[in-house]
Order: structure tokens, then C-alpha cells, then sequence
């Protein structure tokens, strides 16, 4: 399995730097910087084995390799069709269907997202574990963002609780809404007795959704969401609390007469590739079992 590459042509303004400190600007930890060392990285300048205290020089050529890493312990890799959208060196997007689990848990010891992608990497050669960005209900369909190492995992994590990874839904909803575009801005927490469900609280974390109505018929409207928060459960706390609850999201006050999972499609994302250096946008269309009730009403 192939170790993980970073590559450098140092430019004038950082000539006389250590390579310790030039690494630190570009955001790898004494933790990162540690596991090249101990655990069967390097570091190379020309081409030539070298320590963070080195001097660096305009134009030298500068790389370091991170170890590989041994795949996630209790994780049995398993075949599975996975819509890869994109990937990299460094990450994949994935429109994940609805009905699967992301990671393994007590409930789904298998059949997970996890599974898949580590049988995947398995078949791939790609020494990884499993680092998922953000992460989708079992029943949410749509698109998700996973680093291949734990470096890539740190800087993507970081930008999402910037908020600068943007993901925008779409969502079918009961009932119809007053206004064409709105944003709820409702603290949410755990419901006491439950460790599922999330309700709207007082003392609960900041979240804030963004609205805006696609179409709507007599009972049902179809609306596209954008979080400027990631909270556990916030797009179905958040239509539930102004009364339109999604369609088939039995949890928080949904009807299922319509579909057997919460009408909720992660179908746009977007975010500046720290490692690539340029920004992308995917979009996943809207799956057959919404599509199929959006055209019945």
C-alpha cells in the first residue's frame, strides 16, 4: 500500500525557514510531524533524507510522506456498490443511498458505508481508514465528504466547524409554507429521556437553517435547505419546530403515507480543496423513491 505524498517547491519568501516551521504554515501538527518520524514516514529535501531543523533554500524540492495507516479495528470490510462522485489522493465524495448506515454501530454491526469503503480501499490498495467529514442519517440519502488520512480528516474537520464546507438539501415537507424563503435560528439539544431524538431548547447548541421553497402543492412543499450549523438531527428539529415536519420522519411528527424514510436529500457540496488548492461543487440529483412521490403529487 502506497504511503501518502506531499510535495513542495519552495519559493523565495520562505528561503532561510526550518522545515518545522515552513510545515507549521501549512497546517501539519507536532502530531503529524511525530508519526513521520516514528511510525514510517519521511521527510525528503532533494531527494535526500532529512530533519524538521533543516534550512530551507528558494527552489528546493520538499516532500513528506505520511505512514500508512492500518485499516479501522472491528470494521469487516464488505462488498458494496458505492456511487463515487469523486475522488482523489486525499478525499472521495460519495452519494450515499438511503437505508445505510454510515458507520458501524450496535443497531448495524454491518451493511454500513464503512464496510464498503474499507473493502474498497482493500481492493484499491489505499492504506486508509475510514474518516468521514460529516456524516448522514441512516435514512438521509446524498452526498458525503471522506478523507483518506487522519492529516486530510484535521484540515477538512476544521474547515466544517468554520462552516466553510457549505451543504445545501433538499427536503419534501408537511403542509405549506407561509413564506417563500425564511431562516430558523433555534438552539437544539438531547430531549430528555431519549438518546436519539433532538428537540428545540433554551440551553441547547447554537443551529441555524436556511429556507427556501422549490414548489409546493396542496398538503406537501418541496424546499431546499442550507446549514449554516451541523447540529445532530437539525433539518428534521428544525422543520418539525415551525410545523411542517418532513414527510415519512416518523420521529419528529411525520407522516410515512407517502415514503418509508425522512424525505431528505443531501444534494449539494461545496468546499475550498485545502490540499489541491481550488474550490469544488458536486451535486447529486434527487433519488428514484422522492422523485417518485414529488410526481404523484
Amino acid at each position: 500500500m502506497d504511503a501518502f505524498l506531499l510535495s513542495w517547491t519552495v519559493p523565495s519568501e520562505d528561503e532561510g525557514k526550518t522545515i518545522k516551521d515552513y510545515l507549521k504554515e501549512k497546517k501539519i501538527s507536532k502530531r503529524a510531524l511525530t508519526d513521520i518520524k516514528f511510525a514510517g514516514g519521511s521527510i525528503l529535501l532533494n531527494g535526500d533524507h532529512a530533519t524538521v531543523r533543516a534550512s530551507l533554500s528558494a527552489g528546493d524540492d520538499l516532500k513528506v510522506m505520511f505512514p500508512p495507516e492500518e485499516p479501522s479495528p472491528g470494521i469487516v470490510p464488505e462488498k458494496m456498490n458505492l456511487d463515487i462522485v469523486y475522488e482523489d489522493e486525499w478525499c472521495l465524495v460519495i452519494n450515499k443511498p438511503p437505508f445505510v448506515p454510515t458507520i458501524p454501530s450496535r443497531e448495524h454491526p454491518g451493511g454500513t458505508l464503512a464496510n464498503g469503503l474499507l473493502d474498497y480501499y482493500s481492493e484499491n490498495g489505499i492504506a486508509a481508514t475510514i474518516h468521514a467529514v460529516n456524516r448522514l442519517d441512516k435514512d438521509t440519502s446524498g452526498l458525503m465528504l471522506v478523507a483518506k488520512h487522519r492529516f486530510a480528516h484535521s484540515l477538512f474537520s476544521s474547515m466544517q466547524k468554520q462552516g466553510s464546507i457549505k451543504r445545501t438539501y433538499a427536503a419534501l415537507v408537511e403542509g405549506a409554507l407561509t413564506e417563500e424563503n425564511g431562516t430558523i435560528d433555534a438552539p437544539i439539544g438531547r430531549k430528555e429521556e431519549s438518546i436519539i431524538e433532538r428537540t428545540v431548547r433554551e440551553d441547547g447548541q447554537h443551529a441555524v437553517t436556511h429556507y427556501k421553497v422549490l414548489s409546493s402543492a396542496e398538503k406537501y412543499t418541496l424546499v431546499t435547505l442550507r446549514l449554516e450549523t451541523g447540529r445532530t438531527h437539525q433539518i428534521r428539529v428544525h422543520m418539525a419546530y415551525i410545523g411542517h415536519p418532513l414527510c415519512g420522519d416518523s420521529l419528529y411528527g411525520g407522516s410515512r403515507d407517502l415514503i418509508r424514510r425522512q424525505a431528505l436529500h443531501s444534494r449539494v457540496l461545496s468546499f475550498f480543496h485545502p490540499l489541491l488548492e481550488k474550490e469544488m461543487t458536486f451535486e447529486a440529483e434527487i433519488p428514484a423513491d422522492m422523485q417518485t412521490v414529488l410526481k404523484s403529487l
